[in-house]
């Protein structure tokens, strides 16, 4: 059977448009528009006196009508509108109040405390006061080793007078260019030439460094009996290159040191003290944490083991037994009765004129010899950098970093070592060597200070080293010129320059006749006959 389909009943409207009529179920409801078409489509001119933000014109958003509008009346004046929303804090200002919480935890009574008000000067001297007090009050860091007060290398007596003082910013601006070469007077002693196979040793190749038993003769300035005779005829101020070297690389030392200055007859002989340390060689001098502790890491210890290893690889790298390279004269300091092998050596006495009436001569050291690329004779100074514990000084593992990254092996030692590396290559400069070597030395275990062995060496032009190094040469010249002229001004007698164990302050000190007493004293009496 077919459905039957009614139609639904339509409406007509001839005069305009839409329904003629509203049907009675619709008669008594309000009529709401819920597009976005209603506007236009319906013709309505509706007032929307309130949007909901969260819903009314969002992504769906439907239009609201006046008639379902909220009314604020009297009620809501007595309402306040707060802002819940974080302010975001500057980077500066964040973690201000945690550690303003932390100055102020442990203070007693501070809730009923009542700061008294201070104005004008008062407040201003009040918390210059607080400020003071802060820093004071502060002890070493985590992980900061408190430096202690180092001890002076000389006793200084009440009864030295000090003559001048002298500081390390003040030094650094001196400056004097040479304007003349220096001369060799005279050279002693006899090398050996160096062994290249050392140039092929690295960390996997390491070689063991040998005890060597030779005499090394470190002989002061009126001891020498090359200078004594050339003082007769030769310059007017006298010197070795370790003390040279030490004067012109005082304003990069730390450690206390301390040179006996001698006038006579209008001549200055700069002399070491016979009891002193000032031959050995410092171990991270320079370094932001030197070494502290006792033990075998103690800056003497350290000292001592370092001038060990720098006088038996100095004489290990050599070709021993074999042929040498004598200078014009014998070495000075052998004796007939001396029992035992002397080191490689040779001695070049130089003279300076440094202008002014000033005419420097000093007794320079070479360490081994070795044969150029024509065939020519080159003339080495051989040094050891040693290693004792990566973890105290730097960081820097030889035994990781040496074959790959030497560059960062040698910056760290330029930072915990640079007055001594600035000490050689003055010492390397004055005798006018062609290279100066460097020998990386290590323990063989972190505990054991008596056996080492040798990673790796590398050599260096000493003028190039000296660029690299910034070692400026015009202010070590003006440095040990301003010494030289501020001795001469006094009256013949004995002075001690004395670096200071903790500033850095150089004094010029007049001491007694009769103070640090040696065999020199004859030596002076029979120049003042002589004139």
């Amino acid at each position: 059977m077919a459905a039957h389909f009614v139609p639904p009943a339509t409406q007509d409207n001839n005069d305009g448009w839409g329904p003629l009529g509203i049907p009675d179920r619709y008669k008594d409801m309000p009529y709401q528009p819920f597009s976005k078409m209603s506007e236009w489509a319906g013709g309505s001119s509706i007032n929307y006196a309130f949007q909901d933000r969260k819903y009314g014109g969002g992504k769906y958003g439907g239009a609201g009508g006046s008639q379902y509008a909220y009314l604020h009346d009297e009620e809501e004046n007595s309402f306040q509108l707060v802002d819940t929303a974080r302010t975001p804090r500057p980077m500066y200002a964040r973690g201000r109040f945690l550690r303003n919480q932390r100055l102020a935890r442990g203070r007693q009574n501070f809730r009923n405390s009542q700061p008294v008000p201070l104005k004008g000067g008062k407040m201003k001297d009040n918390r210059m006061r607080q400020t003071r007090n802060k820093w004071n009050n502060r002890g070493p860091r985590q992980g900061q080793i408190q430096v202690k007060n180092r001890e002076s290398s000389v006793i200084v007596q009440p009864s030295w007078k000090i003559i001048e003082e002298m500081d390390f910013p003040r030094l650094n601006k001196l400056s004097l260019r040479l304007t003349k070469e220096a001369t060799d007077l005279l050279t002693c002693g006899e090398l050996e030439f160096y062994d290249k196979q050392y140039d092929r040793v690295t960390v996997k190749n390491e070689r063991r460094l040998q005890r060597i038993d030779r005499i090394f003769h470190k002989v002061t300035t009126t001891d020498d009996p090359i200078i004594r005779k050339l003082a007769k005829t030769e310059g007017n101020v006298y010197a070795t290159d370790s003390i040279l070297a030490t004067l012109m690389c005082s304003i990069r030392s730390n450690y206390s040191w301390d040179i006996i200055v001698q006038k006579v007859g209008g001549k200055l002989f700069f002399d070491k003290r016979d009891d002193s340390e000032f031959d050995l060689l410092t171990v991270s001098e320079t370094s932001n944490e030197p070494p502290q502790e006792e033990g075998i890491n103690s800056p003497r210890n350290l000292a001592l083991e370092a001038t060990f290893i720098n006088h038996n690889l100095s004489q290990q790298v050599l070709k021993m037994g074999e042929e040498k390279f004598k200078m014009e004269e014998p070495n000075p300091f052998i004796s007939e009765d001396e029992v035992g092998e002397v080191a490689s050596v040779a001695y070049r006495y130089r003279k300076w004129d440094l202008d002014g009436g000033v005419v420097l001569v000093a007794r320079c050291e070479h360490d081994a010899a070795t044969v150029g690329s024509a065939g020519d004779t080159q003339f080495i100074n051989i040094k050891a950098l040693n290693e004792w514990d990566s973890r105290l000084s730097g960081g820097v593992e030889w035994r990781q970093k040496l074959d790959t990254q030497r560059g960062a092996v040698l910056a760290n030692e330029l930072k915990n070592n640079a007055c001594k590396l600035a000490k050689w290559t003055v010492q390397a400069l004055l005798a006018n060597s062609d290279w100066i070597k460097f020998g990386y030395v290590s323990r063989m275990h972190l505990r054991d200070t008596s056996r080492h062995v040798i990673l790796g060496t590398q050599q260096f032009r000493p003028s190039d080293f000296a660029s690299q190094i910034n070692l400026n040469m015009d202010n070590a010249w003006g440095i040990l010129r301003c010494i030289i002229d501020l001795c001469m001004k006094e009256e013949d007698g004995k002075y001690l320059l004395v670096k200071d164990p903790n500033k850095p302050v150089i004094r010029l000190y007049k001491v007694p006749d009769n103070t640090f007493e040696s065999d020199d004293e004859a030596f002076f009496e029979e120049g003042e006959e002589d004139e």
